[in-house]
């Protein structure tokens, strides 16, 4: 029999102790395992978010495939339990495991078609689209925080967070430091070394001079904060008055220069030099000639000077290389579109599971306080329970908006950046130097050259996109000047 590794994960404590998630996977994945020959050589479970990479099973599962190179199947229930960061995707890919979903009904292997790996790879960089939605409906909450007046994180020194009340009150034992800073800072005899030197002196604080910057310019101290790029009015108590606020801004003004730029200029910003690291910056010669050259922070630099017409002619060819022939395009869409389905099957039944979980907390807060009112419970307990219920409410049916939200459009945005990858060189050949940049930057993450060569880096899912093209030498089955279908 094949040897094989299971692998099951649930994203909470929560889900763990209500001990539905993890035997329901690995009820799944041995039912498969064992329909399908395989022997199962260990059961790797993790309990925790998938947010961030360094799982401890996930990690010691790796370690175990890199120790045991007989084994190379992985089962799992789906994509989005198994990765949802690139970084685990590209080490699987690296290791040559033999991926089984039994959910999605797919197996992603060396073997597997282009097409096939390129749309598991989608959904790959389309399942941190899922955390960043449920991040969006924190995100809400928070700003509903800011617009009753109060800060929805760690407030700034000389403050701090009331658990009990749910607000922000001073701190008494560092106040008098973050009013003191300010007023030695209004004087206009200090520098922020020498603040920091004063402060530390005098309260014992070693703060950094970055840190002092910060803290001198944050309007919180005068009864307002900042919330994503709004500022608000807010209900906690100021340590400064507006006008000490407005003399220290004054003081930092005095001490910095407006820096004026006279042009700008398409790519600049957009290239790094392959031989010193050093940006590529741009400069007008014979007033009327643009030319691009390393800054040559480093010292005298062998890249040579760049035309700006030459320079896009080069920057053409990055997009050339992410190219999807018409026929493969039309298979990628017909593939993401009868994913469709599936992805809202599972969305229902996580909806499914969420209303239970809501109902059984429900229940729980009604019989409690029944319980209250027949004396059969005291009211500190009622109290207590009542409040973690409540929150744990709250989250559920957070949670459920969530997912009544999340990725509604996650097929469509697969296939635009498929048709973007179509269609991008037609596109840039008919554009202004400016909205050439523009187009690169959405494809790019950063793009370094020499006197010969460029060395681009795509973002995701374009990185994919070029790796499928190449490895299939998609280039090479077209003809030297595409034109999307349509245009």
């Amino acid at each position: 029999m094949k040897a094989a590794v299971i692998y099951a994960r649930v994203s909470s404590k929560d889900q763990e102790r209500e001990g539905y998630s993890i035997p329901a996977q690995l009820k799944l994945l041995r039912e498969y395992a064992k329909s399908h020959g395989f022997q199962v050589e260990k059961e790797f479970i993790d309990v925790e978010t998938a947010k961030a990479s360094g799982r401890k099973q996930f990690g010691e599962m790796l370690t175990f495939f890199d120790q045991n190179p007989v084994c190379r199947v992985l089962i799992v229930e789906k994509t989005d339990r198994l990765y949802r960061n690139f970084r685990d995707y590209l080490t699987l890919e690296d290791l040559e495991v033999e991926i089984h979903l039994p959910k999605e009904g797919q197996i992603i292997s060396k073997e597997s078609k282009s097409q096939a790996k390129l749309i598991h790879g989608i959904h790959v960089v389309m399942a941190r689209n899922y955390i960043e939605n449920l991040r969006e409906e924190v995100r809400k909450g928070m700003r509903e925080k800011a617009d009753q007046g109060i800060y929805p994180s760690r407030p700034p020194l000389g403050y701090r967070n009331n658990v009990l009340e749910h607000s922000i009150e001073v701190n008494p034992e560092k106040a008098p430091v973050a009013k003191r800073m300010f007023d030695l800072y209004a004087s206009g005899q200090h520098s922020l070394s020498s603040l920091r030197k004063a402060l530390k002196e005098e309260f014992g604080d070693n703060l950094s001079k970055g840190y002092l910057d910060r803290l001198l310019k944050n309007p919180f101290y005068t009864g307002q904060f900042i919330w994503e790029g709004k500022i608000y009015r807010g209900t906690h108590t100021p340590l400064v008055t507006g006008r000490v606020f407005d003399e220290v801004q004054a003081v930092f003004s005095g001490h910095n220069k407006p820096k004026f730029r006279k042009r700008e200029f398409a790519f600049r910003g957009l290239l790094t030099c392959a031989y010193d690291k050093c940006l590529v910056t741009a400069e007008i010669k014979k007033e009327k000639y643009t030319y691009y050259r390393c800054t040559g922070f480093r010292g005298k630099c062998d890249l040579p000077y760049f035309r700006e017409e030459e320079l896009a002619d080069r920057l053409g060819g990055i997009l050339k290389n992410i190219y999807i022939p018409d026929n493969v395009l039309a298979q990628l869409e017909k593939a993401l579109v009868t994913d469709k389905a599936a992805q809202e099957r599972t969305q229902s039944q996580q909806g499914e599971r969420l209303q239970q979980r809501l109902g059984s907390v429900r229940n729980r807060l009604d019989k409690a306080y029944i319980d209250k009112l027949e004396g059969k419970i005291s009211e500190e307990f009622w109290s207590r329970k009542a409040a973690e219920w409540q929150a744990e409410e709250q989250q559920i049916q957070i949670a459920i908006e969530a997912v009544k939200q999340a990725e509604p459009d996650r097929v469509l945005d697969s296939v635009r950046i498929l048709e973007l990858a179509n269609k991008a060189y037609f596109l840039y050949l008919k554009q202004t130097p400016a909205e050439k940049a523009k187009l690169l930057r959405m494809v790019l993450s950063n793009c370094s050259l020499d006197a010969v060569s460029i060395y681009p880096t795509y973002r995701k899912p374009f990185d994919l996109i070029f790796m499928r093209a190449k490895n299939e030498e998609w280039r090479a089955r077209r003809d030297s000047n595409p034109r999307p279908s349509g245009s």
